[in-house]
């Protein structure tokens, strides 16, 4: 009789250690469901005001004006380049984003994506990772240049982050982009930014997911022998042929986020046209 009392006072211990994790892990759970929520809240409150009040337009291509940044001899008459190069830019007003944030560098929108933003960087590649545009502290982050990237001319490998959201905020669109939905429509494949120095087109040639390695985010190479190696590894890589023909002359704008805890997704595109401001 003493014994099963004793067994039955354990299992009883047991049965509530485990009523008080279950119940702490529900708690736990609950909190960072509610701040993922308000994060995301926050954040998509920032991007509408910011896109309320930016001034963001098209700005005609001037058929005068040598814009072209490619050697066109090669390409082929089926390639969508024939296309992008008739598009117009996007132009941004940065005089009312600087006064919010004066680390702003740029304007990207994404075809096919819910891609459309300004673009911050740092002295770093940390503080972004938890910062809203306005500067306050926000799990969902925002788009941010890779430090090492100068804005006023383009580094050979120019680099963009951001979290894949689940909500499909930041460049949790980006994951669409191995979808064949996505892929196999050809207006999708291209980026427009824009800098206060510059209005650009960029054509996508790759995109895929890969465990997550730091290979892909070199901004720039000894010569044109290592950057060649370099546009060889990324083309292999890619999901789908694009049928796009890079060289080592071309320039490149590189998207990176996370697809998972160990993997990323990334796209790459050339810059084809661009225009002083």
């Amino acid at each position: 009789m003493k014994k099963r009392k004793q067994y039955l006072k354990r299992n009883n211990f047991f049965l509530l250690l485990i009523i008080i994790l279950s119940i702490s892990l529900i708690i736990y759970s609950s909190i960072h469901i509610i701040l993922w929520v308000f994060d995301n809240y926050d954040n998509r409150k920032e991007r509408n005001d910011l896109e309320e009040k930016t001034s963001i337009h098209d700005k005609k291509t001037k058929e005068d004006e040598k814009e072209k940044v490619i050697d066109e001899e090669g390409v082929s008459s089926f390639d969508p380049y024939w296309d992008f190069i008739k598009m117009d830019y996007i132009e941004v007003d940065f005089s009312d984003l600087e006064k919010k944030n004066q680390e702003v560098v740029a304007w990207i929108s994404v075809n096919g994506t819910n891609i459309n933003y300004p673009v911050v960087k740092h002295s770093d590649n940390e503080y972004y990772l938890n910062h809203s545009f306005y500067g306050s502290k926000n799990e969902a982050g925002w788009v941010f240049m890779d430090y090492r990237n100068q804005i006023k001319d383009f580094d050979k490998n120019t680099i963009l982050y951001a979290h894949g959201r689940k909500n499909g905020s930041m460049f949790g669109s980006l994951k669409n982009i191995l979808n064949s939905n996505w892929y196999q429509n050809s207006n999708n494949y291209v980026i427009k930014l824009s800098t206060k120095y510059e209005n650009s087109l960029w054509q996508v040639f790759s995109v895929y997911h890969i465990p997550t390695t730091n290979d892909y985010i070199q901004v720039n190479f000894l010569d044109s022998r290592q950057f060649s190696s370099f546009l060889d590894l990324i083309l292999k890589r890619s999901y789908y042929d694009f049928k796009t023909q890079v060289r080592d002359t071309d320039k490149v704008l590189t998207l990176s986020t996370c697809f998972d805890d160990h993997k990323r997704v990334v796209m790459h595109a050339k810059l084809i046209k661009r225009q002083k401001r």
